[in-house]
């Protein structure tokens, strides 16, 4: 009797430590699923919410010569939320006018990418991950608020075109920027204007296919010798900045069309660029030039057209130019003479004799 007292006993024990235990479980779990349910209903908030920004963006996406094309305009969309990688495929980026503060770095999720527009935004900066934008085309980045250029971009080796204008505060390529620019083997056309340069970078003298540069609106006050390294530009613009002289080498770009180079402090015209015979459009308006030219005005042309087509002008400059030189060097060669020549003291005759 005893054996089976105390083995009664135990097993009261062990039942009351066990309901103990349950209850403290179950206490435990009521506390806990408050927090459950709160993550859960945030979650649930959270995934409609995606489901709703979804939506909006799917009515953002067109078809356009056969390319699907995110199109977002005159809108608030300051930043591009995380559930756009479900739209991977999609191959062009046309976001402008939107307040958008910087490119997400998930922009090397999209692989397809061609084209990248963000213009006329508030970006700050481009994302290292850019560079892994292989296959991508077009970046534009014009009137937005970039300050520098990530050396990632060199990374971009299909890219075309580039569009860095009006950000202002943009004033140079970095040297490790410069090296890595140089790997855009395929860059056509390079939009610089209207930001702080006070030089044409090295490294874009280097690019081996630019054909169409504009730095006009910057602080440019020289151009390098090496100008002629430029083999494939065909245009130029360079209005509106503080170069007072051209380098002769200038003459030796045997594509360049399109030369702008009005509203500088220029003094002259280089006279080997007579030779220019590629050179169509050019324009040296409101230039303080040192020989003052006048053109005849033919019948069938206007004030604008003489202005703005300025190849005549250039021509007549110069052969102005050098007759100026001519008159000043062959008077300066009659002065030399007049003092070379010896003087002769007038001869006194004395009194007359008888």
């Amino acid at each position: 009797m005893v054996g089976v007292a105390a083995c009664g006993s135990v097993s009261s024990i062990k039942a009351l430590w066990e309901t103990r235990i349950q209850r403290r479980k179950e206490e435990e779990e009521q506390r806990r699923r408050p927090s459950r349910d709160g993550a859960t209903s945030r979650l649930s908030v959270r995934v409609w919410e995606d489901r709703a920004v979804l939506a909006r963006l799917r009515e953002k996406l067109q078809t356009e010569d056969g390319r699907l094309v995110l199109r977002i305009e005159q809108e608030e969309w300051k930043n591009l939320p995380a559930c756009l990688v479900r739209f991977v495929q999609v191959q062009e980026w046309q976001i402008h006018r939107t307040g958008l503060l910087k490119v997400p770095p998930f922009i090397c999720s999209f692989q397809n990418l061609l084209v990248l527009d963000l213009s006329r935004n508030a970006v700050t900066e481009i994302p290292q991950q850019i560079g892994k934008l292989t296959q991508i085309r077009e970046l534009l980045l014009s009137y937005n608020q970039i300050q520098v250029v990530p050396e990632e971009l060199g990374g971009c080796e299909s890219l075309e075109r580039l569009d860095l204008a009006m950000n202002r505060d943009l004033k140079e390529l970095p040297d490790q920027v410069s090296f890595q620019l140089r790997n855009l083997v395929r860059l056509q056309h390079l939009d610089l204007s209207m930001n702080d340069f006070v030089s044409l970078p090295d490294c874009v003298v280097a690019l081996p296919a630019l054909e169409w540069l504009d730095m006009g609106g910057n602080r440019l006050q020289r151009l390098p010798d090496d100008i002629h390294r430029m083999q494939t530009l065909q245009t130029l613009w360079l209005q509106r900045n503080e170069l007072q002289t051209l380098p002769e080498n200038i003459s030796r770009m045997s594509r360049l069309d399109t030369l702008v180079l009005s509203s500088n402090r220029l003094r002259d015209i280089p006279s080997l660029m007579e030779d220019m015979t590629n050179l169509r459009f050019v324009n040296f308006r409101d230039n303080p030039l040192i020989v003052d030219v006048s053109l005849p005005l033919r019948m069938e042309d206007g004030e604008d057209d003489r202005e703005m087509f300025g190849r005549d002008f250039m021509l007549t400059y110069i052969q102005e130019a050098r007759k100026r030189n001519y008159a000043v060097l062959n008077a300066h060669r009659l002065h030399q003479t007049d003092e070379d020549q010896p003087r002769h003291d007038p001869v006194q005759l004395g009194p007359s004799t008888s």
